[in-house]
């Protein structure tokens, strides 16, 4: 079985759009993010900026291994606002992505269906501004080595083009290595077998 290694999201936070429907105002944001403390520092400089705005929807994914989702619909009517912004983030096969939609009441009532279709519309047209980007999975390992080995571990890294993280270079020698997930279990190998060298994977 071949292992996937890389995913799919944002390079940067989008543009943003704006969907009006019945004098209601919805402005779609995305953003790549890593972690949910990010979630609450974009919440709260997006409520800043819209500062009369009566609804913060969201949903966000994190994740490629272990994945964690929350969809959230900030005082609409359950499930009319954070699942359709959580369904385009799906559609779009994206991880690690936020995804804000704003929205200003006009006075006219959508309806359950509307707002489904309103929030649905508007992450759909965040995502679509975006750009989207690829990017691959790593392992992270540390690798330690008396100094007299140096040149072996070397040696490997550069055959291997393993990205090399950080060194410290003392009597006793420690590396941090990354290389694509799916050569990860090669790599532990080789340096594994190797004479007096020590290998583990870095959490």
């Amino acid at each position: 079985m071949e292992i996937k290694d890389t995913y799919k999201t944002l390079a940067e936070p989008s543009e943003e759009t704006l969907l009006k429907e019945k004098n209601s105002k919805f402005f779609g944001y995305a953003f790549p993010i890593e972690t949910e403390e990010a979630v609450k520092e974009i919440l709260e400089t997006l409520r800043k900026q819209h500062s009369g705005a009566g609804h913060f929807c969201y949903a966000y994914q994190i994740g490629t291994d272990k994945i964690s989702f929350r969809a959230n619909d900030d005082g609409e009517p359950s499930n009319s606002a954070g699942m359709p912004i959580y369904g385009q983030i799906q559609s779009f096969g994206l991880t690690n992505v936020l995804i804000v939609v704003v929205r200003y009441f006009g006075g006219t009532k959508l309806g359950v269906g509307g707002l489904i279709s309103a929030y649905r519309t508007s992450a759909q047209m965040s995502l679509e501004v975006a750009e989207i980007i690829e990017k691959t999975i790593s392992v992270h390992y540390l690798i330690t080595f008396d100094y007299k080995n140096m040149n072996k571990v070397m040696r490997v890294i550069k055959e291997k083009n393993l990205e090399l993280i950080s060194q410290k270079m003392e009597m006793s020698c420690e590396i941090e290595i990354a290389t694509r997930k799916k050569n990860a279990e090669h790599t532990f190998d080789i340096f594994n077998s190797m004479f007096e060298i020590g290998i583990k994977i870095k959490e």
